[in-house]
């Protein structure tokens, strides 16, 4: 198994401990050894907002989008960031281009896709 997939196995076997900061620096290690890999930088994403890191979250996250621009995902992950930080509004508006992406994407498999629902995200409290 190569070194950068260890270190990031290694940080999910943190994560799904909730050993939040070991995760953190897992996933970086792997990161110094595969800059750029969206997986990565999803479970770092990731492993900041659990440990409540939200702005680390939110800038992990948005390095995604620059990288990836047609990852649906990402958006689904800012909308629960900023859920969490209180800003309903934007959180909105990543689950609506989250909504969008995903539906484009799958026009491509599906040309009769309907398209999505444009109301509002449902905030749990």
């Amino acid at each position: 198994m190569e070194p950068w997939v260890q270190a990031y196995m290694a940080g999910m076997k943190c994560l799904s401990e909730k050993r939040y900061a070991d995760a953190i620096a897992q996933y970086r290690k792997a990161l110094e050894m595969r800059p750029g890999e969206i997986d990565l930088l999803h479970a770092l994403a990731a492993a900041h907002m659990y440990a409540g890191e939200l702005d680390d979250a939110i800038s992990t996250a948005n390095r995604i989008v620059e990288l990836d621009p047609s990852d649906h995902l990402v958006h689904t992950s800012l909308s629960m960031m900023y859920q969490r930080k209180g800003n309903i509004e934007e959180a909105e508006s990543q689950a609506a281009k989250a909504r969008m992406k995903a539906w484009k994407a799958e026009l491509k498999k599906n040309p009769n896709a309907p398209p999505p629902d444009d109301g509002p995200i449902k905030v749990l409290q």
